[in-house]
């Protein structure tokens, strides 16, 4: 027995797509109700054709941008497709790496101390250094490495059916959005409540928790594993959260006194709003999975969490 990527139903004679490899009930077997990449083989999303044998959209595909052809079903980064939520936490770690090494070669002479920051943390300091707009997102605090396991565990989890919903294209620019959105708030709240004093801040917590946001919308009542241990829907689990990130911010001694004193709770809030508000405009277009299991479409993991 197998279960649908769209849906979750339970399969005894599944059907696997032989061009994304994704496993699906009969309601969406055909390519253009599961949102198959390999319709941009041939470049009819309606899916009219059924073969690559025709020569009218032969020649509109030859048409297509150089990124379409090498992201396309077969193209070099083809796998990607279907697959960012692992491409970004695979970008997490590597950036993870790469911070120790720029450490390294502070401790060590090899880059000037001010190196760190320049390229890892967006910072009131330098707010026009916009590559740091997007490196902060990847980048994680060296000190905690439950900070970057945090941010992987959710991306993990909640990533991929949040990707399947509203496809590659949207869910990367929807992390790279708020997690941008995210940080500039933080360091923007910073200047007009604390003039002065300088602040930084890293990490993915904006992005992956405006994905939250999309789930919770989606599929409010989702069961997920609070610890891997306590089920929970995932609505309580979002109004829980959201609650101890505004008191946290409204209270920051509270914060501290609770080891929450260093963390961007507003950036967190921003993040888990922008997911809300996009989660609303999307919701209604398909089905979305009762629960998440391994096994996940398009060759991805997905996870029972």
């Amino acid at each position: 027995m197998a279960t649908c990527d769209i849906c979750g139903r339970h399969e005894n004679l599944p059907y696997r797509c032989s061009r994304c490899g994704g496993t699906f009930c009969s309601e969406h077997r055909l390519p253009e109700n599961h949102d198959c990449p390999g319709l941009g083989n041939w470049n009819d999303p309606a899916g009219v054709f059924a073969s690559d044998f025709d020569d009218s959209a032969s020649t509109a595909g030859r048409s297509k941008s150089a990124l379409s052809r090498v992201t396309q079903t077969g193209g070099i980064l083809g796998y990607f497709r279907g697959n960012v939520s692992y491409l970004f936490l695979g970008i997490m770690w590597v950036m993870f790496a790469l911070e120790w090494v720029v450490i390294f070669g502070i401790q060590n002479g090899i880059f000037p101390p001010g190196t760190f920051s320049a390229l890892f943390t967006l910072s009131s300091e330098h707010p026009l250094y916009v590559w740091t707009w997007i490196t902060s997102i990847f980048s994680h605090s060296p000190v905690s490495f439950f900070h970057i396991v945090g941010n992987s565990i959710v991306l993990y989890f909640f990533g991929p059916p949040v990707e399947r919903y509203i496809g590659s294209k949207a869910f990367a620019t929807l992390f790279v959005f708020a997690g941008a959105a995210a940080g500039l708030a933080h360091i923007g709240s910073s200047l007009i409540l604390t003039p002065g004093v300088p602040t930084s801040v890293l990490g993915a917590s904006g992005a992956v928790f405006a994905i939250l946001g999309v789930l919770t919308v989606l599929n409010p009542g989702l069961k997920i594993y609070l610890y891997f241990i306590i089920p929970i829907p995932l609505w309580l689990f979002t109004f829980g959260f959201a609650i101890l990130s505004t008191v946290f911010f409204l209270a920051p001694n509270t914060a501290a006194t609770v080891g929450q004193g260093n963390v961007a709770h507003f950036a967190h809030l921003v993040g888990l709003v922008i997911g809300l508000a996009y989660g609303q405009q999307v919701k209604g277009r398909h089905r979305v999975p009762s629960q998440m299991s391994f096994g996940g479409r398009r060759g991805g993991p997905g996870g029972r969490f």
